[in-house]
């Protein structure tokens, strides 16, 4: 009985986090604080200079997980977040980038692509937001790998985006690129949940770059993944965003 209770005031203690959340299986969980900016009338492609402004600060997607795909491009992100939305700002340098996807919740992730998965809430779903270099956006929700469900395309439309390559789909380039990436990401993209706020929350995410079908494929994240192959979907493995 006493143990019992003890494990409903730990749920109930939880609101945000799920259990299995709570006992990441990497000891060494990066941690970063996520600052709250207003931006009133401040269209998506002005997303850099706000957060230029804020001096909101890059982290690096730098972990290379799996010595069978070595390369490291130069992949850093930075995000803040508004009374209502997210802003994920990616800057990218890397040796070929792509564009084929061809639409939104298509196969972005042979594309350059980068990627933000994140447990906004506390019953376990998690969501992948995934977006190319041309700003093709897939959104997913569910509690693993294979119970996704896609977001329609009236959420997705929600979501900004400003790519530094344009919005039109290409073919791969070699040779060495820089790109960059803004979103604004509405809560309501969440569309397995009634988000209204993250302030004062801490959830868990990750931040990915990939392209399975680039020249030289590849597999970064922000918080080290401990696993044999190469597997983004793995939410013992997420770092903790604090949001003011």
């Amino acid at each position: 009985m006493h143990l019992k209770k003890y494990i409903m005031a730990a749920m109930m203690g939880c609101c945000v986090l799920p259990l299995f959340a709570l006992t990441p299986k990497n000891k060494t969980m990066k941690e970063l604080d996520v600052k709250k900016v207003s931006m009133a009338n401040i269209p998506v492609e002005a997303v850099p200079a706000l957060l230029d402004e804020e001096k909101v600060a890059f982290q690096p997607i730098s972990t290379v997980n799996w010595a069978a795909y070595p390369y490291c491009p130069d992949v850093k992100f930075r995000i803040a977040h508004t009374d209502n939305a997210i802003l994920i700002h990616y800057k990218v340098k890397e040796a070929s980038v792509r564009a084929v996807a061809g639409k939104d919740n298509g196969q972005v992730w042979e594309d350059a692509c980068v990627e933000f998965f994140s447990i906004p809430a506390g019953d376990g779903v998690y969501y992948n937001m995934e977006c190319n270099c041309a700003g093709r956006l897939l959104i997913g929700a569910g509690a693993g790998r294979s119970d996704r469900r896609h977001a329609s395309q009236e959420i997705l439309d929600k979501v900004q985006r400003w790519s530094s390559l344009g919005r039109e789909d290409f073919e791969e380039r070699v040779g060495e690129c820089s790109w960059e990436v803004a979103l604004v990401i509405p809560y309501s993209a969440f569309f397995m949940h009634n988000i209204t706020s993250l302030d004062g929350k801490t959830i868990r995410a990750n931040f990915y770059k990939c392209g399975d079908k680039l020249q030289t494929p590849h597999f970064l994240s922000w918080n080290p993944i401990d696993l044999e192959k190469p597997d983004f979907h793995c939410p013992e493995f997420f770092g903790a965003l604090r949001f003011e």
